[in-house]
């Protein structure tokens, strides 16, 4: 694979190997510059997550593969792995095999059924997905204003108040797991958490070098509780023991990405659980995974934000929305920079590139996730911003004619370009405390 050593590999593949676990990328590299490696006796060629190596770009990287099976290799067995069965799953089986079938496993699955030309099922469906059979799935619609003090209180919910959870946060971006990571590791997990033993927390995503990836992949999966924050590049291909919960805090893409997230829990007849959160503008993202036949159960915001009254921090305050604002306070309180602009360059940062992500979604969840609906200043708060920086919107003045029978509309560009410019990331250090929450 990418990153590692070229020689020593070509050092193991000169003495000889059963089984060969790679990527197609490092695979073609070997095909083209190892002169000791030989497929005559190779038996069984696997591709697992074979819906994705198409859409990631390796379809050239797969037919040099195939090429070179084909020309040394005797006729062996194909084998293509998936928890989603997709268009683009039937178009590489069409490349890579001669007269395939599906193979269903697990609960009211339907056995073997040949691949159509139309590449569908005989059930006639284009897509469909098989989750854990013990996974336990739930949502939770939070307001954007609260989505950071409730995903904090549900982790201290598990990982405080009960014992021996393994949990896994997906989020939309890079930026905003460091955002996170600083964040928890300051307030949940330092010194004024009087946590015994600190919360552990770690992160994993695709602007890590592979050796930082690996290490951490290591110490996670021997960890026995402790908090894995992430992005879609865990999302798949990862087993990672003894997960018992998987946090979607911002919503896949797809449904097929749905899937994928939460089978890194309730692997191999373990139990597991998982939790999404949506706003009220985003709740027609549950018809849309009912309609793939995920069904999910409602878990009440009150009942995730109730575990900040157990703090003893707030004990003596006995109230549940002054405990909420003191939670507000707290996340960034704790929070302890050097440099004044380093603290608003990694909220920054972290919030553009969730708006970003937000206008990434496909054209047929646009009607869900829009940027049109999302209210900025809400967004701004998740982030711990008072108010969303000047700039970010643009729209025609009140009373114009430019705004009769037109629609509101934000201008993207600027809500992404405009972000680290607004004179609002640029304040005087002793005013600090007007652009955070505390």
């Amino acid at each position: 694979m990418g990153g590692e050593k070229r020689k020593a590999e070509k050092a193991r593949l000169r003495k000889g190997i059963n089984i060969l676990i790679t990527t197609p990328g490092r695979l073609v590299d070997h095909i083209k510059n190892t002169l000791s490696i030989a497929f005559s006796a190779v038996r069984w060629l696997i591709l697992d997550e074979a819906d994705r190596i198409l859409d990631l770009g390796f379809e050239k990287d797969l037919t040099v593969i195939l090429n070179s099976l084909n020309a040394t290799g005797p006729p062996r067995q194909n084998v293509l792995l998936s928890a989603t069965l997709t268009d683009g799953l039937s178009r590489l089986a069409g490349i890579s095999m001669k007269e395939p079938v599906s193979i269903q496993v697990g609960e009211n699955s339907e056995g073997i059924n040949e691949l159509t030309p139309d590449h569908t099922t005989a059930q006639g469906k284009s897509d469909r997905f098989a989750v854990p059979e013990r996974l336990q799935q739930h949502m939770v619609v939070v307001p954007s204003k609260l989505r950071l003090v409730c995903l904090a209180a549900f982790i201290l919910s598990k990982c405080k108040f009960e014992k021996g959870h393994k949990i896994i946060v997906f989020v939309s971006s890079c930026e905003a797991v460091e955002f996170l990571l600083i964040l928890f590791n300051a307030v949940l997990s330092g010194p004024k958490a009087k946590q015994q033993p600190p919360l552990s927390f770690f992160r994993l995503h695709g602007n890590m070098k592979q050796e930082e990836r690996t290490e951490v992949f290591q110490e996670f999966s021997l960890c026995k509780t402790g908090i894995l924050l992430c992005t879609d590049v865990a999302a798949r291909g990862l087993d990672m023991p003894q997960v018992t919960w998987i946090v979607q805090y911002n919503p896949p893409t797809t449904p097929a990405e749905y899937v994928h997230r939460v089978g890194r829990t309730a692997r191999i007849g373990a139990k597991g659980s998982s939790l999404l959160f949506l706003t009220p503008a985003e709740m027609s993202y549950v018809t849309s995974l009912a309609n793939h036949n995920i069904s999910l159960s409602e878990m009440k915001m009150e009942m995730i934000l109730s575990t900040l009254m157990l703090d003893n921090r707030f004990k003596v305050r006995g109230k549940y929305d002054v405990c909420l604002v003191d939670w507000f306070k707290l996340l960034f309180c704790g929070l302890r920079f050097s440099d004044v602009h380093a603290a608003l360059s990694s909220v920054s940062l972290a919030l553009q590139s969730f708006l970003r992500a937000y206008t990434a979604y496909p054209s047929n969840m646009k009607h869900i996730f829009h940027i049109k609906a999302l209210h900025l200043g809400h967004a701004a708060k998740s982030f711990g911003l008072r108010d969303a920086p000047q700039g970010l919107v643009t729209a025609p003045a009140k009373g114009s004619n430019k705004d009769k029978g037109q629609k509101f509309t934000y201008s993207i560009s600027t809500v992404i370009s405009g972000l680290l410019s607004a004179p609002e990331y640029k304040p005087h250090p002793l005013n600090l405390k007007k652009y955070i929450l505390f």
